[in-house]
């Protein structure tokens, strides 16, 4: 029997960031030129487990939204 896969990984440093920018999920998915939605920010904001093709939305979407190139490591801690 396969054990049960790791899927919350707690509050992500994105999170952080967002509230030091004074940032909500809608502000990423507007700014944003891809197909982003509200409930794939939140899930990587709690630090639900993404994809990398997820995770590379994200960080793509908050470099529009802020005008700052922060890495992967510096938005999730997996």
């Amino acid at each position: 029997m396969r054990p049960p896969e790791i899927r919350e990984m707690g509050p992500q440093p994105l999170a952080e960031m967002m509230a030091a920018l004074n940032l909500k999920p809608h502000d990423l998915v507007e700014a944003s030129p891809e197909q982003l939605t509200h409930k794939m920010i939140t899930r990587a904001m709690k630090g639900r487990w993404l994809t990398r093709n997820t995770q590379g939305l994200v960080l793509r979407a908050f470099s529009h939204a802020t005008g700052k190139t922060p890495t992967l490591s510096e938005l999730f801690t997996y």
